[in-house]
Parts: C-alpha cells; sequence; structure tokens
C-alpha cells in the first residue's frame, strides 16, 4: 500500500486527479489492465509512463515474493501442533487489519501525503507540478471530478434548474463523452449521464451529491444540503462581522494608547 500510495502522489503531482491516479496507481500494481481514457492519459505522458513502468516492475517482484513468503510458512507450520498455526493465523488477519485500518485513516493519508510529496521533490529528478497544492486547498474544500451516472440525481437537469450553488458547490466545466469539453458550463446546460463534472466544494458535500438518486427522496437531501448550507454562511457572515468587530476595537484602543504616550 506505501509503494502504490506514493505512486499515486506520483501521479497527482503529474495533473491527474486524486481517483483517477489512486485508480492507475493500483492497476499497474497488480497488473489489471483497463482501457479507459484516463489509461490513454498515463500512457501518452512521458513522466507518468515511468512512474507505471515502475510499478508494474515492482508489483510483479512483490507479487513473487508475498507468494514464496507465504508457500514457505504454510510448509513450514504444516507439522506443527494447532495451536501454533492458530497462533500465526491470528497474527496474520491482524496484521491485515491494523494495516488496513491505518492506511484507511484520512489523518495518516494526509501526513504522509506531505511526507512523501517532500521525498519526491528532493529525491527525484521528475518533471512534475505541484497540482496537489491547487486540487487539495484547506477546510475540506478541493476542486475534484465526479462521473454522472443514469440513476443519478443531477441526470437529466439543466445546471440552472440543479442550483448546486445554493449547495455550496460550483461546476467549474463538464467533459462528456467523446471528448467534449465544456470550460465554461452555462446554466441552460443539460448534465447528461456518462458527463464528467470538475467541482469545486467541499469533499464531504461532493461525496453526497455523487450518493444522491433521482426522485422525491433526492429533492429532499437537495432541500436539506440548501438549507445547511444556508445555515453556513449565516454562522460564517456573524464570524466575519464578529473579527471585524474586534479589530476596529483593536485599532481605537491603539489610536488612544498613542494619543496618550503623544502627550
Amino acid at each position: 500500500m506505501i509503494v502504490t500510495r506514493v505512486a499515486a502522489m506520483a501521479l497527482m503531482f503529474t495533473g491527474l486527479s486524486r481517483e483517477a491516479a489512486k485508480f492507475q496507481a493500483r492497476s499497474a500494481f497488480t497488473g489489471s489492465g483497463f482501457t479507459t481514457q484516463e489509461s490513454e492519459m498515463v500512457v501518452t505522458h512521458p513522466v507518468r509512463r515511468q512512474i507505471v513502468m515502475l510499478l508494474m516492475l515492482l508489483g510483479n517482484v512483490g507479487i513473487a515474493t508475498v507468494a514464496a513468503t507465504v508457500m514457505v510458512s504454510v510448509m513450514s507450520t504444516s507439522n506443527s501442533a494447532w495451536q501454533t498455526q492458530v497462533l500465526l493465523f491470528t497474527i496474520l488477519v491482524g496484521g491485515i487489519t491494523f494495516l488496513w485500518m491505518f492506511f484507511s485513516s484520512r489523518w495518516v493519508e494526509r501526513h504522509m501525503n506531505r511526507v512523501i510529496a517532500w521525498l519526491l521533490k528532493t529525491f527525484t529528478d521528475l518533471d512534475v507540478r505541484d497540482y496537489v497544492s491547487l486540487l487539495e486547498l484547506s477546510r475540506g474544500y478541493a476542486i475534484t471530478e465526479m462521473l454522472v451516472e443514469p440513476r443519478d440525481w443531477l441526470a437529466g437537469k439543466t445546471l440552472a434548474s440543479l442550483r448546486l450553488s445554493d449547495e455550496g458547490i460550483l461546476v467549474l466545466s463538464i467533459r462528456r463523452e467523446g471528448g467534449i469539453f465544456q470550460g465554461t458550463p452555462r446554466g441552460d446546460d443539460v448534465v447528461q449521464p456518462g458527463d464528467v463534472l470538475i467541482l469545486y466544494g467541499d469533499l464531504d458535500d461532493v461525496e453526497r451529491l455523487d450518493k444522491r438518486r433521482a426522485g422525491f427522496k433526492g429533492d429532499q437531501e437537495h432541500a436539506l444540503s440548501v438549507e445547511q448550507q444556508e445555515e453556513f454562511e449565516a454562522e460564517q457572515r456573524e464570524l466575519l462581522q464578529a473579527l471585524e468587530a474586534k479589530q476596529a476595537l483593536e485599532s481605537e484602543i491603539s489610536e488612544k494608547v498613542e494619543k496618550l504616550d503623544g502627550s
């Protein structure tokens, strides 16, 4: 998992989205081949191709090593007492569970990505740019992609009728099937199944939007998201007003202190 995490981060530096980078890294490491537009984007890019080729090599070596280790372990414990076999099995399951929980942690991922990014910049000569600083902004906000499926709440509606901005989500562009790219989508553009939307917003909000299905329940979820966004914006306005009042008070106090010192 560490190898694929490093590779995914390197692919993200070349401009791939987080999900696309993870998928391509795991696909190359495991030797699974998928003919997609993302795969074409990888093989036609010299730096991405270099990363994927290295991943394929490491994947073949790693799988062979793991298989040999497991076979040796099984053969060495086949004649052991059943208590020993149970203990080894428990340790194996516990270790796999721990690793899965460890690498699934967002806190671990965030700090590990920083370390990986520093290592890639310091010890490699890859011609990369820091797209991560753009894709990963702050406080959970990011630029990300979302594939529209036929059953999605978004499908078959215009951007104006969706009112995604009321939920705090902005549609930056649309990539349609056939390679058509709309860099400046308009309100009367209809979202079709198969479209890939490039969105800006809170990642949790985008994830909930991606899971939303068409129908009455989807409309209710939209209304609830709009209400929550309005409450959030009201809280932000109150915090901003409080901050401005505090700054004005501090400025007034500072001016009075300067007058006293001058007198």
